[in-house]
């Protein structure tokens, strides 16, 4: 087979052949992507690995088609830690299967579309106090259910990994962070992001830091480069009371008493942010100018 552009059997959409641009498949009746959650019923016949999970509830992370033009959907287990690290880095955590083989979960992210499609992404630091409070919301939300079609990440300082995962198809991405803005510690906000003009943006982010501005200029660069769009950003700040720059000789574990008691606050914050998101509500930024919710 060629591989030049054809158009897609079922969808009469154009793709490529072999390149892995399906974008769907007919699950169950059902017509399902990136983001959806099947539950796998492996075929007898298969690999005793793959029978191994049988059962379990799975998101679709890409449906794939190889140059026969077969479809495999690729998957990743919900609840797996390791699905964080992204579709670069998924081995051992991305599991393929034939349509065949799954069967819906609920029903399919509204409208359809990549663009219905929200990250919620926890960001900072673990070891500098209050600056581990995106990670630990993220911990807190592991046990919510969310609509179909958003996923929930803890990046930490892994500001790359993060700008690579703004170009895989979010419509949105709520990111959740220490943000300081002079407010008493443990204040909630929710800000629109805004990158700044071209001649002020940063250099290359570091692989194993986490400068917000820096990465959403690193992924509006690769957008413009021929990437997928941007995803409206969104961030769920908290003020932290304890700030540490990096550079001190000690580490410090654990949230203060304000942001720690900010944490159940903030992931019922993200619960209906996403929730309305999911429903096609708006939420404008006339809406979130000023928001601030006081922890209790």
């Amino acid at each position: 087979m060629s591989g030049r552009p054809h158009p897609d059997p079922e969808t009469g959409e154009p793709g490529t052949a072999g390149s892995g641009t399906a974008r769907t498949a007919v699950i169950g009746g059902v017509r399902l992507g990136r983001g959806d959650r099947v539950r796998l019923r492996p075929s007898p016949g298969a690999d005793i690995l793959d029978l191994a999970l049988a059962g379990r509830t799975a998101e679709i992370v890409a449906v794939e088609e190889d140059f026969e033009g077969r479809r495999h959907v690729a998957v990743a287990l919900v609840g797996d830690p390791g699905r964080d690290l992204g579709a670069s880095s998924q081995i051992g955590h991305r599991f393929f299967f034939s349509a065949e083989e799954l069967e819906p979960d609920g029903p399919p992210a509204a409208g359809g579309t990549d663009r219905a499609r929200i990250l919620v992404a926890g960001i900072g630091n673990l070891f500098l106090a209050d600056d581990g409070f995106g990670p630990e919301v993220v911990t807190a939300l592991r046990g919510r259910t969310l609509p179909a079609g958003v996923q929930v990440a803890d990046f930490g300082i892994r500001g790359m990994d993060l700008a690579y995962r703004l170009l895989e198809g979010y419509g949105t991405a709520l990111l959740v962070d220490a943000v300081p803005r002079g407010r008493a510690p443990g204040t909630l906000s929710v800000i629109e992001a805004e990158i700044p003009p071209e001649e002020e943006l940063p250099g290359m982010p570091e692989a194993h830091a986490m400068d917000p501005v820096g990465v959403l200029a690193l992924a509006r660069r690769l957008a413009a480069d021929g990437g997928a769009p941007l995803p409206r950003v969104l961030v769920v700040g908290c003020e932290p009371l304890v700030r540490m720059r990096g550079d001190e000789p000690d580490v410090a574990v654990g949230l203060s008493e304000p942001v720690r008691k900010a944490v159940t606050a903030a992931a019922a914050l993200v619960e209906s942010l996403v929730a309305k998101l999911a429903a096609g509500e708006p939420v404008t930024a006339e809406a979130l100018a000023g928001k601030e919710v006081k922890s209790p």
